[in-house]
């Protein structure tokens, strides 16, 4: 597909095209995946015009985001853009980057409204006109952002090696790429990705699930982790005809930036223990769907789990055990089957050893 007609394309349906979330034709790009009850309150706080043209495909709200800067991709009207104000803080700070005239109108209306209702003296949310893939042509400092969300957006994209090669050069060591997307169970055939409405809709520019592992890693972020998962529910009986019985799927990632990651998942005789410190996170810590580590129980990990924790953000939350002195060769289970969830995924599959 050419790129300045996606460009045009996607600008189209999500600027003139829709006009309301309800307008979508599919759950995959408007979804919330059972909010926590931490989030109700300070979601009933951003503006109805807002959370109306909201079309993300998932949660992207990581751990630990007091004081943070983070940078919001694809950030459209602006609604986890201000759900994630409120939660790093007036000491913090979120950019959003849309390439949509419209969304952007709607999400810089209500900056001042926002500070006011979160009680800050002045916004702390900015909001920048551009493309995803040349996030260099921005007023935007390399190694600057603790964390880089974004929702059901990356998929839209035309190159999504630059996206990720961006994101690694703006982000800070140990920061991450938190971020929800649609994905494909197999490759998708250059007709589907040239139908109009099935690449608005977030489907039929997803990935394969494998192409983007390889392509995470290839861009520096060395262990994608996937945090959850579900199957899309493509109820609308034309575009279900269109794509025949190929599966898609909505899933969150966290990728990090960390130059010693390894590979594959090297076995040290390395545990945590989680003190239950993390804000809203008391009686466990959910690094991704294998690691759901219970607060004060020795938790045996990984080489690359305990760098996720130790050089990032993370470490004061957790007491660490061993060091690297002996190796006791690779984690069972570290391998390539598809990692999605088949079915029910609203609970995260729990593991009290496994790291793989």
């Amino acid at each position: 597909m050419n790129e300045k007609l996606t460009y045009s394309q996607v600008q189209d349906y999500y600027g003139k095209v829709l006009q309301t979330s309800s307008d979508l034709k599919t759950d995959a790009c408007c979804t919330d995946e059972g909010l926590p009850n931490y989030l109700k309150p300070i979601l009933s706080k951003v503006h109805d015009e807002v959370l109306m043209r909201y079309y993300g495909c998932g949660l992207v709200l990581p751990e630990q985001l007091a004081g943070t800067r983070i940078l919001d991709l694809g950030s459209g009207a602006g609604r986890d853009v201000y759900a994630l104000s409120a939660l790093v803080g007036e000491s913090g700070e979120v950019v959003g980057v849309d390439m949509t005239e419209e969304q952007l109108d709607v999400a810089n209306r209500y900056r001042d409204f926002h500070a006011d209702v979160f009680g800050f003296e002045r916004p702390n949310v900015t909001f920048h006109k551009g493309y995803i893939e040349r996030l260099n042509e921005l007023d935007l400092a390399p190694s600057s952002f603790d964390i880089i969300v974004s929702n059901c957006v990356i998929n839209l994209s035309p190159d999504k090696a630059s996206v990720l090669r961006q994101c690694y050069e703006l982000l800070k060591p140990g920061g991450e790429v938190y971020f929800s997307d649609v994905y494909a169970e197999r490759r998708t055939p250059q007709h589907l990705i040239d139908d109009e409405e099935l690449y608005g809709e977030c489907i039929s520019g997803a990935l394969y699930w494998n192409d983007f592992i390889n392509l995470a890693k290839s861009c520096g972020f060395k262990d994608p982790r996937l945090v959850k998962s579900r199957p899309l529910a493509i109820e609308n009986p034309a575009l279900q005809q269109k794509i025949g019985d190929r599966r898609f799927y909505s899933a969150t990632y966290r990728l990090f930036k960390l130059d010693d990651l390894e590979p594959a998942c090297e076995d040290y005789g390395q545990a945590v223990r989680y003190k239950g410190t993390v804000d809203h996170h008391r009686d466990q810590f959910v690094l991704d769907e294998h690691h759901v580590i219970e607060t004060e129980k020795m938790f045996p990990v990984c080489g690359n789990t305990y760098r996720m924790l130790a050089d990032t953000r993370f470490a004061e939350h957790f007491e660490f055990f061993g060091d690297w002195q002996t190796h006791y060769g690779i984690f069972e289970g570290c391998g390539s089957v598809m990692p999605f969830s088949q079915g029910d995924s609203e609970s995260v599959v729990r593991s009290d050893s496994a790291c793989c």
